[in-house]
């Protein structure tokens, strides 16, 4: 009975972390839905404040921004249905929410497996939280500048050396958007992912190492899974960095290990 009881509190504890972070997810994305960001200059630094704007909101700044960035040129961004721009921005508020809620969503995980974890575990799950928010917006950043200008310019000139007209629904637009803004987001996290491993003592240092043919199979295969078409060229947009980051942090951990058995 009492063991039933430890599994009813841990599932009460969860369910009240979870109900935490869709809230506070939840109240950014509201934020996004209903305000504007009104730029306001101060001396040489443009500053932005919140005023009441449910139609021209910080979800439609995004998506104007998305469109004069992102879309080809002589690429139409249309809607062909009644609503499609209002779920469009609701799907980048969300996705806002979660970003800019990420300390909070870590903290909150964090807090619910801590009981389990050892000190060092727990020692490790804070010191990477920051660099973990860290990794995910560059990788979001490093997402939205250099690899879906390139990808959505590939792919649409197929059209055009056809001579086709070629639009755009915006809902295939957003969700493509953020599926990569995603996989790039969370794929940043290898190195910690790996450090973290490494670093609670699961594995040593030559893990890495003596796996890296068997990681860089993994890694194409999910660039392959996750990217839209079957060129096999789009995919290495994803597996070279996530190669990349996988070999900076097996070096990393390498060099924290030999420091390590030096002092």
């Amino acid at each position: 009975m009492s063991e039933l009881d430890g599994v009813n509190r841990h599932l009460e504890e969860l369910r009240k972390r979870l109900l935490r972070i869709v809230l506070v997810i939840g109240i950014i994305t509201a934020v996004i839905l209903f305000f504007h960001a009104e730029p306001i200059q101060v001396g040489q630094i443009t500053l932005y404040y919140p005023t009441p704007e449910p139609l021209d909101n910080i979800a439609a700044q995004i998506t104007n921004h998305m469109k004069h960035n992102l879309v080809p040129e002589d690429v139409q961004l249309i809607q062909t249905a009644p609503g499609q721009a209002f779920f469009a921005q609701i799907y980048i508020a969300a996705l806002v929410g979660v970003v800019v809620g990420m300390p909070f969503i870590i903290r909150e995980l964090v807090g619910f497996i801590k009981p389990a974890l050892k000190e060092n575990e727990i020692n490790v799950s804070r010191s990477i939280s920051i660099p973990a928010l860290g990794l995910f917006i560059v990788g979001c950043i490093f997402s939205y500048n250099f690899v879906i200008p390139y990808i959505l310019e590939f792919l649409y000139r197929y059209g055009e050396s056809a001579g086709l007209l070629t639009f755009l629904n915006i809902m295939d637009f957003v969700t493509f958007v953020l599926q990569f803004l995603l996989a790039f987001g969370f794929s940043f996290q290898l190195p910690l992912v790996m450090y973290a491993i490494s670093a609670s003592g699961m594995v040593d240092s030559d893990f890495w190492r003596k796996n890296i043919r068997y990681a860089i199979v993994a890694i194409v295969i999910f660039g392959a899974v996750i990217t839209p078409d079957g060129s096999g060229v789009t995919m290495w947009f994803i597996a070279v960095p996530m190669i990349i980051l996988y070999v900076a942090g097996m070096i990393v951990i390498e060099r924290k290990e030999r420091k390590k058995l030096n002092t």
